[in-house]
């Protein structure tokens, strides 16, 4: 990884990512909220999966997240017919050096828009599995790093199931959270419209409000986000809790604890706090783990949602209220 080129508080990430989510907000209309959660996955260092209907600003979303962050982008279509290859890139005969030259995928940039991944074969959604933990890509027994920030914005459509592959839970667990916009309200659908006519064109552009290393420092700002300990044990309350409700066959991970540590964290910042309170990480719960839940088989026949099972973990889990200091940074301020 790349040394960070300057240091920034806590204070000044939010800002930053208010700036950010505003210059975003002059193409997506509406939709704060999952704005949010998207920008919030990608300070916390994470993948984001977008599941929603056709139509609902996905892949805007994604180009206008790196055009705000001053970030490398590529879009990969996924298709029946991709190959694990056009991902990651492959190693090409050059007849001129008379030797074998390796070619880089789509994946080597910074931002990396996966539409549609689960209509691409298992072989082909494994590739990314590398590239979003590790951070680096084995073709043909070589191994090549990923420059930072290396962030994956993935498309899934969940109703239409016909050609498609879904994805397995262990690749569910790589994202960091999953978000859904949802359809606009009338007046929000007018208001595109209307900027669509006002531009008169297709594309909207939007300014650079950060670069790439203003974005690793405000990944690295996060690290002084203060997390109390009865905090961090309520976070882990409430993923174990997952694994023993009654409608879950598997719950969440320990991946999830860490999910909901670093996602908490962003959501401080954003309310103008360098430390984390259990409202934080209420918010951020049901994004951060319904993905990672499997039911049991009959609760997909009553369409029982795995959010609304974190809801129920949320109403049973008692939140604290400490006001002590963390164990790992005791010599840090009371709060």
């Amino acid at each position: 990884m790349k040394d960070v080129d300057r240091s920034i508080a806590p204070a000044e990430v939010g800002h930053l990512a208010r700036a950010v989510l505003d210059a975003v907000g002059t193409v997506v209309v509406g939709k704060r909220d999952a704005l949010e959660l998207v920008l919030a996955g990608i300070l916390a260092g994470g993948h984001v999966l977008l599941e929603d209907l056709p139509g609902l600003g996905k892949t805007l979303t994604a180009r206008s997240f790196a055009q705000a962050l001053g970030l490398d982008f590529r879009r990969l279509q996924f298709t029946p017919d991709l190959l694990p290859a056009d991902v990651t890139g492959s190693f090409l005969y050059d007849q001129r050096n008379g030797d074998f030259a390796f070619r880089a995928g789509p994946v080597f940039t910074n931002l990396l828009l996966a539409d549609e991944i689960n209509r691409t074969p298992p072989k082909t959604q494994s590739a990314l599995l590398e590239a979003m933990q590790e951070k680096q890509v084995s073709v043909e027994g070589v191994t090549y790093k990923l420059d930072e920030p290396f962030h994956v914005l993935a498309t899934a459509n969940p109703i239409e199931y016909e050609g498609t592959y879904p994805l397995p839970e262990a690749q569910l667990d790589r994202f960091l959270l999953r978000v859904s916009f949802g359809y606009p309200h009338h007046e929000e659908e007018w208001e595109v419209l209307r900027r669509r006519m006002s531009r008169r064109r297709e594309e909207a552009d939007i300014k650079a409000v950060v670069d790439a290393a203003t974005l690793r420092a405000m990944q690295a700002a996060l690290e002084d986000v203060v997390v109390e300990d009865s905090v961090g044990r309520y976070i882990v309350a409430l993923t174990a809790a997952t694994r023993e409700h009654p409608s879950v066959l598997v719950g969440a991970s320990p991946r999830g604890s860490l999910a909901l540590l670093l996602l908490a964290r962003v959501r401080a910042v954003f309310a103008g706090r360098d430390y984390v309170v259990p409202e934080d990480v209420k918010e951020v719960a049901a994004p951060a783990l319904a993905h990672r839940i499997t039911l049991r088989p009959e609760m997909w026949l009553r369409r029982v949602d795995p959010a609304f099972v974190v809801g129920e973990v949320l109403e049973g889990t008692p939140a604290p209220a400490s006001g002590a200091l963390p164990s790992y940074a005791a010599g840090g301020p009371q709060r």
